[in-house]
């Protein structure tokens, strides 16, 4: 039988956060991840070159037989997920399904925040884009009344070069929450909107006042991929299930799976691919 796995999608290595955490909650389930490493960063770039990038993705994951893609970066989700939505599935696959990261995390600050004010950090693509606060005025039900954006342009690279640990690092991060609170010292929630900030998390943790919610968005997909599933089982059954993980990486596999298994927390076998 033919695999017919979750296709999972990021400009590099953040997505494997959600990759993990999706693993997690849907063990059963058949996995391909897959990194543009090669194009990666996307959040510097344009929109129509993120579109034309992520689309492409999209495209090779469909003939690898994935039904269903999750597009598990923050700067595509909010640069291309909506026209390819739109415009692309109906003509390339009408049967075939693409969802973001950007729409759950959205719902779930919505059930959280109590005094609706909200601050996002992410990467410069994803601010200037203005997903979130687009999204948030039309799926939060009023819940969210202001936000506010703080761009984090050192924070990526301080994952990928593993420089998590250092007083560099402190220092970045203490400097864009101390500036996303200037903004709104009333926040009640933060939403780390980037899936490399997981891995900063205990450092942010220190710096983000008492009281205040910090989410990760990779439990929060996985939480509404599950949902999404029981409410689709015509995409249920099309997915199989033998809880099997391919890593593939438009880079280096040596150099990709060196970094993958920071992430992952396990060592993973990659290979090139070129679509």
């Amino acid at each position: 039988m033919k695999s017919s796995p979750i296709g999972v999608f990021d400009s590099g290595y953040g997505g494997l956060t959600v990759l993990k955490e999706l693993v997690k909650s849907l063990p059963e389930y058949d996995f391909l991840y897959l990194g543009d490493n090669a194009r990666t960063p996307y959040g510097t770039r344009s929109f129509d070159v993120v579109y034309n990038y992520t689309l492409e993705a999209v495209k090779y994951l469909f003939k690898q037989g994935c039904p269903l893609v999750i597009i598990a970066c923050n700067t595509a989700s909010a640069k291309a997920l909506r026209n390819i939505q739109m415009l692309d599935l109906p003509n390339i696959a009408p049967q075939n399904r693409v969802l973001g990261v950007i729409r759950p995390s959205v719902e779930k600050v919505a059930e959280i925040t109590q005094n609706g004010q909200v601050g996002i950090l992410g990467t410069v693509g994803t601010v200037a884009s203005q997903s979130y606060p687009i999204e948030f005025e039309k799926w939060s039900g009023g819940r969210v009344k202001s936000t506010v954006q703080e761009a984090c342009p050192m924070w990526v690279p301080l994952v990928e070069n593993n420089e998590m640990e250092n007083e560099g690092a402190e220092y970045f991060i203490r400097k864009n929450i101390d500036a996303i609170f200037k903004k709104d010292p009333a926040l009640d929630t933060l939403i780390l909107g980037c899936t490399h900030y997981p891995l900063l998390l205990k450092i942010i943790q220190k710096h983000v006042p008492q009281g205040v919610h910090i989410l990760t968005q990779g439990a929060i997909v996985a939480e509404k991929l599950k949902d999404y599933l029981q409410r689709h089982p015509e995409m249920e059954e099309r997915l199989t299930k033998g809880g099997n993980i391919v890593y593939e990486t438009t880079e280096s596999a040596e150099t990709f799976e060196s970094k993958a298994a920071l992430f992952m927390g396990t060592d993973v076998s990659a290979k090139n691919v070129h679509f």
